[in-house]
């Protein structure tokens, strides 16, 4: 078996909720001269120069619950008010949780001088905010950090959110987020019983405490990542994280934008990243190595990258759509689809994580600038496209032929093998069934120049019953003989 350090580039999306806009800010040289309010509170008895909404929840449409915020005049850490929040039960019709934000009413506000936003808060019961943070604004916010799963008390307590980079946020306009869902009433969830519960928010505001020492920084989640590239491939920089140590001996982790690190290419020649720690690789040939620093301190966590030239498109697909049903392809409208990984129980495979088929693995644009999506399966044992539970079970019966792009990236031994496999009514209450097609190391060799190995498989040509008027999963099987592998143009089609 063959395995390579990590999959080939290019898309990574940070998948938090203060989800990273990754484009450089268009202020023009006056409004970087001007000079924004340093105004520290957020709310106190009140809130504090923020927009006329005041809470501004996240879509819900996500699920996002948007009955349960207001103010009471009842209960204060300090003053005569708090914010009150209602969590919802995870039941409950009109959204499962509750979150938003608040934003600065005006053009934003000067951080620069404090080291944490700080704030009081109190539970009903010991529930857990699932994020807590400042930086998003649902605009083009590109310095969120926030922490993850703060568990509260009965009583005020005062938490603190460390600033990771304040030099950076010399206008910002995300004052506050917050997210929760229902009490684990029984301590064994998330799983659906969760019931609803209430806490308050006292006393917002930026400060400067002077007792925060960053201990810890990492991108990559910690990583030494070796990964090969093309030229105008792009890769996002994410696992992104800060820690500090705080007066009261406590280690803060907050998860920061990649925006808040600083970055270096060895060798720009070959990939250049931008502040927003998006790499682009501009060379045909060489090795460049990069690394991040915040506040100075160098980050846990790289990339060396080499540049293997122009990217190797896959064949562009022949075939009429009229006559395609297809699964995975961009020259096609595609089916809906369960997943294109299902993480199963012994299944080592990585990649193709989701349903969406332009939000995948490699995204590389054509020279007329489309995009050419690739599912790029590593740790390969054994995967498949699912189109059962959530989404109809798939008819190809009109059909007469699968087609599937498959590109190797690995040297082919004599004793590898692939099986594609077709399986039926799964999950439809019916029968269920299954038919393969094996590939040996011979015809897993015939490629074109750029490697692409182009299966054009009769249907007739798998073994077994299946119905074929009811897909519900294709697998790609090598029990690791084949470990790392492009997929694209997955398609049934007649001929």
């Amino acid at each position: 078996m063959k395995t390579k350090n990590l999959n080939y580039t290019i898309l990574s999306a940070i998948a938090l909720i203060f989800t990273v806009v990754s484009c450089d800010r268009d202020i023009s040289d006056d409004a970087v001269l001007a000079t924004f309010p340093n105004t520290a509170e957020v709310y106190t008895d009140n809130p504090v120069g923020l927009t006329d909404e005041f809470f501004i929840s996240f879509d819900p449409a996500g699920g996002a619950n948007t009955e349960g915020f207001g103010t009471d005049d009842n209960v204060a850490f300090e003053g005569t008010s708090s914010i009150r929040i209602d969590v919802p039960a995870s039941n409950d019709p009109n959204g499962s949780f509750i979150g938003g934000i608040f934003r600065d009413r005006g053009n934003g506000r000067n951080l620069t001088e404090y080291d944490a936003l700080t704030f009081y808060a109190r539970g009903s019961v010991s529930g857990t905010l699932g994020e807590v943070g400042f930086g998003t604004d649902f605009l083009d916010g590109q310095f969120p950090a926030s922490r993850s799963n703060i568990q509260l008390t009965t009583t005020w307590q005062k938490y603190i959110i460390p600033i990771p980079d304040a030099s950076k946020l010399v206008q910002e306009k995300g004052m506050f987020l917050f997210a929760a869902g229902g009490f684990d009433i029984l301590g064994d969830g998330p799983n659906g019983n969760e019931v609803g519960w209430t806490f308050w928010l006292d006393e917002i505001r930026f400060e400067t405490l002077g007792t925060n020492l960053l201990v810890e920084a990492e991108i990559l989640n910690g990583q030494d990542q070796v990964i090969q590239s093309f030229v105008d491939t792009t890769r996002q920089i994410d696992g992104t994280s800060s820690t500090f140590n705080t007066s009261d001996g406590q280690n803060i982790t907050v998860n920061t934008s990649p925006s808040y690190f600083d970055y270096e290419s060895s060798n720009s020649s070959v990939a250049t990243v931008d502040e927003t720690g998006l790499v682009t690789v501009v060379g045909s040939s060489g090795t460049t190595t990069i690394n991040a620093t915040l506040q100075s301190v160098q980050a846990n966590g790289s990339i060396e990258l080499t540049s293997n030239g122009v990217f190797p498109h896959a064949p562009i697909p022949p075939a009429n759509a009229q006559n395609v049903v297809s699964l995975f392809s961009d020259a096609y409208t595609n089916e809906p689809v369960r997943h294109y990984n299902g993480f199963f129980l012994f299944a080592t495979t990585q990649g193709g994580a989701g349903n969406d088929p332009n939000n995948v693995d490699i995204s590389v644009d054509f020279p007329d600038g489309s995009p050419d999506n690739i599912i790029n399966y590593t740790q390969l044992n054994f995967v498949s496209i699912g189109t059962y539970e959530t989404v109809p079970l798939v008819d190809v019966s009109a059909t007469t032929h699968l087609h599937i792009d498959i590109n190797i990236r690995e040297n082919v031994d004599a004793s590898d093998f692939m099986r594609i496999s077709l399986e039926s009514g799964t999950f439809s209450g019916g029968p269920v069934a299954g038919g393969d097609f094996i590939l040996n190391s011979t015809a897993l060799s015939n490629t074109n120049s750029d490697g692409w190995l182009s299966l054009d498989i009769p249907l007739s040509s798998f073994s077994g019953a299946v119905d074929f008027s009811s897909i519900g999963q294709l697998f790609f099987v090598s029990d690791g003989t084949i470990s790392d592998i492009w997929v694209d143009n997955v398609y049934f089609y007649s001929m």
